[in-house]
């Protein structure tokens, strides 16, 4: 089983294991010992968790906020209006209609590259007609698949926060 201890200023630490023992003893009074922050006792949560391709591997993400009321609704996340006024954030491309199997979200940066946040700019890919569809997994492949005329990537103006907790290999 997975635990997630969350931090001050949306960070969050996916714990199992051993280590999750390890940990749970260590920050028991607070997760960031020496300073000069008073956070309270840490706690367990378990949240749900989803997997997003950066580069050709999985990252596992975390998806608490979004700027979109329906979404926020739809997805049982919060509604965070004020972020749709925070632009200049990296792409998480999401595929609309027809779509290879086993496709999930597309990451533009993961940590601890210089331009990752945990804000994320939405952009919908869609297909053209014609187009052989395949299994997208790099915003790269996206770019020039886009840039070919074999697929649309439009942002659609809503910026979520769903942190990477996880950089797969």
């Amino acid at each position: 089983m997975k635990r997630i201890l969350f931090l001050p200023m949306g960070l969050a630490i996916v714990l199992s294991g051993s280590l999750m023992a390890a940990t749970l003893g260590a920050s028991a009074h607070g997760a960031l010992a020496g300073s000069p922050l008073v956070l309270g006792p840490a706690k367990m949560a378990t949240e749900s968790t989803y997997q997003g391709y950066y580069d050709s591997h999985k990252d596992t993400y975390l998806l608490t906020d979004t700027s979109n009321k329906a979404q926020a609704s739809a997805w049982h996340v919060n509604f965070a209006p004020v972020l749709a006024k925070i632009h200049g954030q990296p792409a998480q491309y999401f595929v609309q209609g027809k779509a290879a199997a086993g496709q999930i979200a597309v990451f533009g940066s993961e940590p601890p590259a210089a331009d990752y946040s945990p804000l994320w700019a939405e952009i919908v890919v869609k297909w053209k007609a014609g187009a052989k569809v395949v299994l997208l997994k790099s915003d790269n492949q996206i770019l020039a698949l886009a840039k070919s005329g074999k697929l649309t990537d439009k942002p659609n103006g809503i910026i979520l926060n769903a942190p990477i907790t996880k950089v797969g290999k």
